[in-house]
C-alpha cells in the first residue's frame, strides 16, 4: 500500500497491524475473491473463513435472509476442513501482505485443538480467531461460548497446542459477555472479538413458515451495533487485553464508535456484501478523521468513552 498512515498502527500481541481495519470471517472469503475490487494491503488484516476439522456442507437451503436493518445467516460454517486449507488454500493467500488470520472453529473441544495445530504449522498464519461464539451450527460453537467454564476449557485446550495470536470471539447471547471475557483471558486468550452475530429469526407471513431452513440464525449489520458497542465498552473496563470490536459496522464513523469505547481494531462484516470495497474505504475515512480532529495517533481516542 502506498502512503502508509503510520497514525492508524495498531498492535495486538505479536501481530502488527498496518491500521485497525480488518475484515470478518464469512463475509470475505478468502481475501483473493476480492483483489479486483481492491487492495488487499491497505487493510489491517483479514480473517478469513471458519475452518473445521472435516469437510462440513453447511446447512440446506435458504441460509440467509435479509431484515430490517441487517441479515440473518444459517450458513453453519460449510468449508472444507483443515487438511484442504492446509494443502491447498494456505497456498493462495500465505503472500497476501497482510495478516491473515483463520477462524477457528469445531464441535468438540479435541476438535478445536487438531484445527489449531495444524494451522500452527503455517508459516505466514500470525494468528487465529476462536470461534466459541457461533449461533447457526446444531454441535458446538455457541455451545462453547455461553458458558464460563466451557469457554475457559476450550481455551486453556488450545493455548497449549497454539503459539501465536489467539483471539476469542465471543458471544452476545449470554447474561454476561464480561464473565466470559474474564474466563478466557485466565487461560491465555491474547485478545477478544467481540460480537458474534445475535441468536434471531424471521418469518414469511404469507407463506406462514420461517425465512430460514434452520428456523433461527444468526443477526449481523447495522441492528447489532448498539449491542457490539454496549459489549465492547463492558468488556474494556474489565479486562487488559485488546479488543477487536465487530457488529453493524457500515463506514468509518461506526469504527472510530468502537474505538472511542476501547476498540483496539474493528471488523468489517455484512458491509461487504453491500460495498465489496467498503473496509478500504473505510481506512481512509479514518485517516481523514484525524486530520479533520488534529488526532496525532489512533491510540489516543481509544477508549476514552
Amino acid at each position: 500500500m502506498n502512503n502508509i498512515d503510520k497514525r492508524l498502527e495498531v498492535t495486538i500481541k505479536d501481530m502488527v497491524l498496518r491500521n485497525p481495519v480488518m475484515t470478518a470471517s464469512g463475509t470475505f472469503g478468502y481475501g483473493y475473491d476480492y483483489e479486483d475490487f481492491m487492495n488487499l494491503e491497505s487493510l489491517g488484516g483479514i480473517v478469513v473463513k471458519a475452518t473445521t476439522g472435516a469437510n462440513r456442507e453447511g446447512n440446506a437451503y435458504p441460509r440467509m435472509a435479509e431484515t430490517s436493518s441487517g441479515m440473518l445467516n444459517a450458513v453453519g460454517l460449510q468449508n472444507k476442513g483443515v487438511d484442504y486449507f492446509c494443502n491447498t488454500l494456505y497456498n493462495k493467500i500465505k503472500d497476501i501482505n497482510t495478516n491473515m488470520i483463520v477462524n477457528v472453529s469445531g464441535s468438540s473441544i479435541e476438535e478445536y485443538v487438531e484445527v489449531a495445530e495444524k494451522i500452527n504449522e503455517l508459516k505466514n498464519i500470525p494468528g487465529i480467531e476462536l470461534n466459541i461464539s457461533c449461533p447457526n451450527v446444531k454441535q458446538g460453537g455457541m455451545a462453547f461460548g455461553t458458558d464460563p467454564k466451557m469457554a475457559a476449557e476450550v481455551v486453556k485446550a488450545v493455548r497449549r497446542a497454539y503459539n501465536k495470536t489467539l483471539i476469542v470471539k465471543l458471544s452476545p447471547n449470554v447474561t454476561s459477555i464480561v464473565e466470559i471475557a474474564k474466563a478466557v483471558e485466565g487461560e491465555g486468550a491474547d485478545s477478544l472479538s467481540l460480537i458474534n452475530t445475535l441468536f434471531g429469526m424471521a418469518v414469511d407471513a404469507e407463506k406462514r413458515q420461517p425465512l430460514l431452513s434452520t428456523v433461527t440464525g444468526g443477526l449481523s449489520g447495522p441492528a447489532v451495533k448498539p449491542v457490539a458497542l454496549r459489549c465492547v465498552w463492558q468488556v474494556a473496563k474489565q479486562t487488559k487485553l485488546p479488543l477487536i470490536g465487530i457488529g453493524g459496522i457500515m463506514n468509518a464513523t461506526d469504527a472510530i464508535e468502537f474505538i472511542l469505547v476501547g476498540a483496539t481494531a474493528i471488523e468489517v462484516g455484512t458491509a461487504n456484501f453491500i460495498n465489496p470495497a467498503i473496509s478500504q474505504e473505510i481506512v481512509y475515512g479514518i485517516s481523514e478523521y484525524l486530520d479533520r480532529h488534529n488526532i496525532k495517533n489512533i491510540s489516543d481516542i481509544r477508549g476514552i468513552i
